[in-house]
């Protein structure tokens, strides 16, 4: 068997919707994600949209460790 490395998950912070423009951010005291606001306006895009997150097969979670 060959070595093994050590590696840490490192999940995305912020991630927006490709179809209607939502903006959210990870809330680390809550624990959830949370509508990005700016100069005071969240931007929440369509209420009814199905979001179709920018998070995709180019993410790699993985940071590896040394």
């Amino acid at each position: 068997m060959g070595e093994s490395a050590d590696a840490e998950i490192v999940p995305p912070t912020e991630r927006a919707c490709t179809c209607c423009g939502r903006q959210d951010a990870w809330d680390e005291e809550t624990e959830n994600w949370v509508i990005v606001r700016e100069d005071g306006e969240p931007r929440a895009g369509n209420p009814h949209c199905i979001h179709e997150w920018d998070i995709n097969g180019a993410y790699n979670p993985v940071a590896e460790t040394r």
